[in-house]
């Protein structure tokens, strides 16, 4: 990450600011259309499996999750695919942003950040330091990383 003179993600007197550069932004649209894709694909995809996690746990009641999970998956994806339009329009405007937008683009990133987690096996034991540089996936765990540096940005916007 190149130094900054202002945070990713602030408030302001008018509202909120992106402060993003082409190339963030574009890497950021470019994951959100690849999460738009996961989410219009099959249901039983396994790197979804944090976005719609199971409401029922025990083994026996495998049919009341079975149940919910169809009855709610389509408002979920609704929902998630809301966000990815309303996150688009975040980062192609440089000016004054609403709270709705960035939580949002909270809402988004925290998306890539699980599917980016559930593909990469990260527990909550996960040290970003112990990845080797040289590990096949260390560019995917820079990315965690980053995303959740700036998924923290916007909480700290959105935090009074």
């Amino acid at each position: 990450m190149a130094w900054r003179t202002r945070p990713p993600i602030e408030r302001t007197r008018q509202g909120y600011r992106v402060n993003l550069g082409p190339d963030e932004r574009g890497v950021l649209s470019s994951l959100l259309d690849q999460l738009r894709s996961l989410l219009l694909g099959p249901a039983d995809q396994p790197l979804l499996r944090r976005l719609f996690p199971a409401a029922y746990h025990l083994p026996e009641h495998a049919e009341h999750d079975a149940e919910y999970q169809r009855l709610m998956r389509d408002d979920l994806v609704a929902s998630r695919l809301a966000s990815i339009s309303l996150i688009e329009e975040v980062l192609s405007s440089d000016g004054a942003l609403t709270e709705r937008q960035i939580e949002a683009l909270a809402h988004g990133i925290n998306g890539v950040r699980l599917v980016l987690g559930t593909l990469l096996d990260i527990s909550e034991e996960h040290d970003p330091d112990d990845v080797d540089p040289d590990h096949p996936l260390a560019g995917e765990y820079q990315l965690y990383g980053y995303l959740s540096w700036l998924l923290e940005w916007a909480v700290r916007a959105l935090s009074p």
